[in-house]
């Protein structure tokens, strides 16, 4: 316990939560071995620390300690940045340049909000984890590195693997050891401690005197839910503190300056049936198709009545309940014909109607092959002059002996 003391008070950490006591004492264990480090928390809650608490009290705190913002780094250029690369590699790389992991060789790599690297950059670090070894961008040597890597992240990590935005393996290769920071809203206890230390450090920077807060509002203070954890704490130490003279802060003046948040009650559900309500979306269906079934029947009936009678006038005032309710109106559309006139139209016979009397006759494409010509020049020659084979192949301007040759050829039956 006393050695957590000591950590708390050489890196500045307010509060006596077990939570927090518990994640510091387990950063004090693992920090003299080389294993890699997961911090998770929701943002706010001061995972910066943690990283350089295990790099001071590690092997390696004589070497380099890099912080690496992951989230802030464009998609395109995180690879250069983490693992350099070479001239010439892509557009702009006018001369050879070191990565992250290059530089912080023999120290310590911090790699906030791990969560948000693209999937391609996974894999390489996934590679530097398990064998040192990586490549710089545009390059095909293979460069060995000695690095400890801290990771730390706000995304719910095991979420991000079932939707495919986190390698699986990746991640349990970074949480070989994982640290979980307690969100402020679970450290009643220790929201006024904060609260005072920021007031004090504001005070001191801006030249004024510490603002204090009286009972109701520390009440105030402790129930709130702090999405924005101990940041958004420090935000509202440093508003009372520059905006405000009174240095006395009471319920009224801190209510001001907090969020408003709606209360986290249960819904209320009206149980009261009616009959227009529903108990779903099947029972909606169900309705609508009844009404078109009833409206439908209701169309049948009027239609057989209307066939059946002769007197228009009789039958509209008879039905004129079931008219306006089909129709919407007192009235049948005005397009209505009498149906004894649509009787006459529809006995009258049709005319035959060719309708094919005046399609153009397709003719076929001529051929243009040389046998068909030959064997069609023939066959007319022929038929000219009554089968007269001598006379046919005069006109041809053939021997007779060539054309008793073609008519075997094609074998014409003459």
């Amino acid at each position: 316990m006393d050695n957590v003391q000591n950590i708390k008070q050489r890196f500045g950490i307010i509060g006596n939560d077990q939570q927090l006591n518990f994640a510091i004492g387990k950063a004090v264990r693992v920090a003299p071995t080389e294993i890699s480090v997961l911090i998770t928390g929701e943002s706010g809650v001061g995972k910066e620390v943690f990283p350089r608490i295990i790099h001071q009290l590690s092997n390696r705190k004589h070497g380099k300690f890099i912080a690496v913002n992951c989230g802030a780094i464009p998609e395109g250029t995180i690879d250069s940045e983490l693992f350099g690369h070479e001239k010439g590699a892509f557009t702009g790389a006018t001369q050879t340049r070191s990565g992250y992991f290059e530089v912080a060789h023999g120290g310590t790599i911090f790699l906030d909000e791990v969560g948000e690297l693209p999937l391609a950059t996974q894999v390489r670090l996934l590679r530097v984890l398990e064998n040192g070894e990586f490549l710089k961008v545009g390059s095909s040597k293979v460069q060995k590195t000695d690095v400890r890597v801290v990771a730390a992240t706000n995304v719910q990590m095991m979420e991000a693997i079932h939707k495919g935005k986190f390698r699986e393996d990746l991640y349990y290769r970074l949480s070989t050891v994982e640290i979980n920071l307690p969100p402020l809203r679970e450290r009643k206890e220790d929201i006024h401690l904060l609260f005072r230390k920021f007031a004090a450090d504001f005070a001191q920077k801006y030249r004024m005197p510490t603002v204090r807060l009286d009972e109701q509002a520390q009440v105030l203070l402790e129930q709130q839910k702090w999405a924005g954890n101990i940041r958004q704490l420090r935000n509202i130490a440093e508003q009372l503190s520059v905006l405000e003279q009174e240095r006395t802060i009471t319920g009224v003046i801190l209510r001001q300056y907090l969020p408003t948040t709606k209360p986290n009650l249960p819904a209320v559900i009206n149980t009261k049936e009616s009959g227009s309500d529903f108990a779903s979306e099947r029972e909606i269906l169900y309705k609508v198709l009844f009404d078109m079934k009833a409206d439908l029947n209701d169309l049948k009936k009027l239609t057989h009545e209307l066939m059946n009678t002769s007197n228009m006038d009789q039958a509209k005032a008879q039905h004129e309940g079931l008219i306006q309710k089909i129709y919407g109106e007192s009235e049948l559309p005005q397009e209505t014909l009498p149906m004894q006139s649509q009787k006459e139209t529809m006995r009258e016979p049709v005319p035959y109607n060719d309708t094919f009397a005046f399609a153009e006759e397709v003719q076929e494409a001529e051929t243009l092959s040389l046998q068909d010509k030959e064997l069609e020049l023939i066959v007319k020659a022929l038929e000219r002059n009554s089968g007269k084979r001598k006379a046919a192949a005069a006109e041809l301007g053939i021997s007779e002996r060539t054309l008793y040759r073609k008519i075997k050829q094609f074998d014409l039956d003459l």
